[in-house]
């Protein structure tokens, strides 16, 4: 008999694998997470949005103030009632915002609306925020 038959060999171990049920566990916990997490990220990001819509127009009651502060009351408001609508008396307050855009459309938060008032004398009146769906929102 040869020598080499009679040498035992050794049994190869097995490469350390995932199983099914490991795979399918490890699965539905990451979907559980994500199912718990998604809405709480949208919820988060819409409150972002609208705090800085709020924080726009608060910005733009500001910038009102100091223009009638800078101009005058009568100055101000006569070039206030020229400028006709929104995105021209915007031109007028612009320079009194830190880091105005170049019109109101781009400064305002994308589904939110400011409608800034028609008349500023006296300063009692404040920038309207109007939300999706058109709904007021105080601030």
């Amino acid at each position: 008999m040869n020598p080499e038959a009679l040498k035992i060999h050794p049994i190869p171990k097995p490469h350390p694998a995932f199983s099914l049920v490991e795979v399918l566990a490890a699965i539905t916990i990451i979907g559980i997470i994500t199912f718990l997490a998604v809405p709480n990220i949208v919820r988060v990001k819409q409150d972002a949005e609208e705090n800085l819509a709020r924080a726009r127009a608060e910005a733009l009651n500001m910038a009102i103030a100091a223009y009638v502060q800078a101009l005058g009351t009568n100055t101000a408001q006569s070039n206030w009632s020229g400028a006709g609508n929104d995105s021209a008396r915007y031109l007028l307050i612009a320079p009194y915002i830190a880091f105005a855009e170049t019109n109101l459309t781009a400064f305002t938060p994308a589904g939110y609306t400011n409608t800034l008032p028609t008349a500023i004398s006296p300063l009692t009146t404040k920038v309207r925020l109007s939300g999706p769906g058109s709904t007021n929102i105080p601030y």
